[in-house]
């Protein structure tokens, strides 16, 4: 299985910027599918975005135009870079990955433990 730390959460202001990221150990980090979810208080965990091995990037409506996903094979780490960053951004972030499919349904294998992102108005 693959373990995963998440970095880089915090406080902001609205319109301005973080870069959250995700290191990888235990799997070979080229070869996985990876992504973002977010859970704010009271609603249900949410797709943000995600990247597959050969760099195909995927993004939620509510953040497309405004965040970015990119991965450093190299290091292992996956980046999630985000501006203009709105009240509603406020979560917590989770990194995932490991895409496996059973039960007729996929389904993220890896998940880490989450990091906080607050944004005031």
């Amino acid at each position: 299985q693959v373990q995963l730390v998440e970095s880089g959460g915090g406080l902001v202001q609205a319109g301005e910027s973080l870069r959250l990221s995700c290191t990888a150990s235990g799997s070979i980090f080229s070869v996985l599918a990876m992504g973002w979810y977010r859970q704010a208080p009271g609603q249900q965990r949410e797709f943000v975005a995600a990247i597959t091995s050969n760099d195909r990037e995927n993004y939620a409506d509510a953040v497309k135009g405004r965040f970015t996903i990119s991965r450093d094979n190299a290091k292992n780490t996956l980046y999630l870079q985000m501006n203009s960053l709105k009240p509603e951004d406020t979560a917590v972030y989770y990194c995932v990955a490991d895409r496996k499919f059973a039960n007729d349904k996929w389904y993220w294998a890896s998940w880490g433990q989450g990091t906080q992102v607050t944004v005031s108005s």
